[in-house]
């Protein structure tokens, strides 16, 4: 496990305080934190997780998690 997994582990959604689910793009770059129970997506930019309720986007409903 390296020190970016073990980061991302430890972080949270900033709403609910439940886990993430990393979603990557085609390149298997980290692209967005998924929260299941809020049904937002939290940005990674260059690297970086943007947890701002913010920059969160809404799920939409037929989208899977």
């Amino acid at each position: 496990m390296t020190a970016d997994h073990r980061l991302l582990d430890m972080l949270v959604c900033p709403l609910c305080k439940g886990p993430l689910q990393l979603r990557r793009d085609e390149q298997q770059r980290p692209m967005e934190l998924i929260c299941a129970a809020d049904r937002l997506a939290f940005p990674v930019r260059d690297g970086i997780p943007i947890m701002l309720e913010g920059e969160a986007r809404v799920l939409a409903a037929e989208e899977s998690l």
